[in-house]
């Protein structure tokens, strides 16, 4: 018997295995359906492209996309200890604080703002710059300066500045808007996932249990509250048993799809699967929101790709030193910009790739080629999760619904032409010579609106399947919330989500930073302690702006 189960491994469930079992005598156990993180791929920066279609995957695809060309589109998800932060780029972004402002003020979530957030950020937060009114110092999560960046990418930076963006040293800092090197989730020029930070110095604790290669197949529901979880591990069904709660930690599908499997979501679709209706739900699987990208792309013949210094020599290099090229994260360097400066926060995220970047990264990038993704951050779409079958096993049908909404194509098209316009600056147009994406037979406004639909991936991020809100907001707003702002599961006790599937809108920004932020509060929700006390640089003098 466990106080906690925690289904899932990834950025949330580790924040939670660690800091639940800080006390004790609190008895927990964590369920992860992949296989512990030990492989060497899934330490060295520059094979993440490597890690896409295997083993540590659950390799998603989405329904056919009606406003994309009829094209489904890949969605890697982590399926191993740090789940998605043990395959992601290593960025490290916070997000707006618009958009935790957003989640407080519209979507009545309460002590979810970015003054309550900022704290938990502080506190996961290990920043080798030190600590300081924006950044902690000492925190689990290592945060560090890439080790190797290439021309290209600097050669970008160049441009945008002389195309007039600002330079920013810190997307997590004052303001968000310009361009700049990110910051990446590594150590001494190794991942650094939140099995790593979180998981690993907390796994020899006897009072934590950690199950890999374990799937959950439901949540066990009696009395209206949960008391278990059943999971299949080595072919056998298990069922564990809790006296205190379940946390779903199993991400923006997998949370939402245990959900229905457990009889608490929208009736028509249970039933539809004979699964009984023990919480009528419709928000169970709704308000799906993900970053949705195109990939602006120039030829670069005498300019070397990141992908040539993939050597054997190198990656000894990276064995001996954890230095050089095998340290990049590819995605280098970017930054934030507004398509309209009259907008509250950036709503376009670049990300430059000294390679090119084609088929979702699956394509072997064997040329030399500078991409740009221009990626919507501020995105009205809304899109849903759905059960295909009652077989836990069977992956369900994730339908983004990416420009759904009509008002999320503009911007892009507005990020093609920026991305166009610091290409022609001194320090690119050197460099780059054609245009390969979208290239010369897209030029007019309506020939790029139609190579984007053509183009439209996803940036990874997907959020808000299992939203949380607050009743006095609901009829307000365009959500129905699956939790309360204490993270559980209404109409059931003792059940609780915490991953990305509990944010009401996606953040500006990549979602794994916010994601442990969410955990670190929600921990000490689950825990009883009080939260700690909201903070605004702002109230020390320095001027925020957005």
């Amino acid at each position: 018997m466990y106080d906690y189960i925690i289904v899932g491994a990834g950025s949330a469930g580790c924040v939670l295995a660690a800091r639940l079992t800080e006390n004790p005598e609190t008895r927990v156990l964590l369920l992860e359906a992949g296989p512990p993180d030990t492989a060497d791929e899934l330490h060295i920066p520059a094979m993440l492209n490597l890690l896409f279609k295997g083993s540590y995957d659950w390799d998603y695809q989405t329904v056919p996309q009606e406003r994309a060309g009829g094209r489904s589109v890949y969605w890697p998800r982590g399926k191993v200890l740090g789940g998605s932060s043990a395959i992601n780029a290593m960025i490290y972004v916070r997000g707006n604080r618009y958009d935790y402002d957003t989640w407080r003020d519209e979507y009545g979530c309460d002590g979810w703002g970015y003054a309550d957030l900022l704290p938990y950020f502080l506190r996961a937060e290990g920043n080798a710059h030190g600590g300081s009114a924006y950044h902690g110092a000492t925190g689990p999560l290592s945060v560090q300066d890439l080790r190797h960046k290439s021309k290209l990418t600097g050669a970008f930076l160049a441009a945008a500045q002389q195309a007039g963006q600002p330079a920013n040293a810190d997307f997590n800092g004052q303001s968000q808007d310009g361009v700049g090197y990110y910051q990446v989730t590594q150590k001494a020029g190794r991942r650094w996932s939140a099995a790593d930070a979180y998981l690993h110095p907390a796994e020899g604790r006897p009072n934590l249990t950690i199950h890999t290669d374990a799937l959950a197949t439901g949540v066990v529901i009696e009395d209206e509250r949960a008391t278990g979880v059943r999971y299949l591990r080595r072919g056998v069904e298990e069922t564990a048993r809790t006296d205190g709660e379940v946390i779903l930690c199993a991400g923006v599908i997998g949370s939402p799809q245990l959900l229905m499997l457990s009889g608490v979501g929208p009736a028509d679709q249970l039933r539809e699967h004979d699964i009984a209706v023990l919480v009528d739900s419709p928000g169970v699987g709704a308000n799906l929101s993900d970053h949705p990208v195109v990939t602006v792309m120039w030829s670069t013949p005498r300019a070397r790709s990141a992908w040539e210094q993939a050597s054997s020599r190198n990656l000894l290099r990276w064995r001996l030193t954890h230095s050089g090229p095998m340290t990049t994260n590819i995605s280098e360097a970017g930054g934030f910009w507004r398509s309209d400066p009259a907008l509250p926060a950036p709503d376009i995220q670049w990300n430059v790739l000294p390679e090119p970047f084609e088929s979702a990264g699956l394509a072997d990038p064997a040329s030399r080629a500078l991409s740009v993704l221009v990626t919507l951050v501020d995105v009205r779409s809304r899109g849903r999760v759905r059960l295909r079958s009652a077989d836990p096993r069977h992956k369900p049908a994730i339908d983004p619904g990416y420009l759904s909404d009509s008002a999320d194509i503009d911007p892009l098209v507005k990020g093609v032409s920026m991305a166009r316009e610091i290409a022609s600056a001194r320090p690119l147009a050197r460099i780059c010579r054609a245009e390969l994406a979208p290239g010369p037979d897209y030029e007019t406004e309506s020939h790029v609106r139609e190579w984007i639909r053509g183009d439209l991936g996803s940036l990874y991020h997907p959020v808000g399947t299992c939203a949380m809100g607050g009743d006095s907001k609901l009829a307000a707003s365009r959500l129905t919330s699956v939790l309360d702002s204490e993270l559980r599961v209404r109409g059931v006790q003792g059940l609780r989500v915490v991953d990305a599937s509990v944010m009401p809108a996606v953040p500006r920004g990549n979602t794994n930073a916010p994601v442990i932020a969410v955990a670190e509060r929600a921990a000490d929700v689950i825990s009883g302690r009080a939260p700690l006390a909201a903070y605004d640089p702002a109230d020390a003098g320095l001027a925020v702006a957005s």
